[in-house]
């Protein structure tokens, strides 16, 4: 799976060349664990990694470019995504 993040992650810096690897990386980490989280709630059947990474990789492809905006909206995740 740590391959299946870093290939996305790569994916998140071509579409928002304003965050460093380090920071796509985290953004998928926090994708994914948030899709996950969130399906189980709504008390879907887990439908495995491959569902969540084609709904992650949509998520890069329509809003990577803006995923900075995210941030500056919402101050309470901040913390997650800056540089350590």
């Amino acid at each position: 799976m740590q391959e299946t993040h870093e290939m996305l992650a790569s994916l998140l810096q071509e579409k928002n060349n304003g965050i460093t690897y380090e920071q796509a990386l985290r953004w998928v980490e926090l994708l994914w664990s948030d899709f996950e989280a969130t399906y189980a709630k709504a008390g879907h059947k887990y439908m495995g990694s491959e569902m969540t990474e084609k709904v992650v990789r949509q998520w890069i492809e329509n809003y990577g470019g803006q995923l900075h905006e995210f941030v500056a909206r919402n101050p309470k995740y901040k913390h997650i995504l800056e540089e350590e």
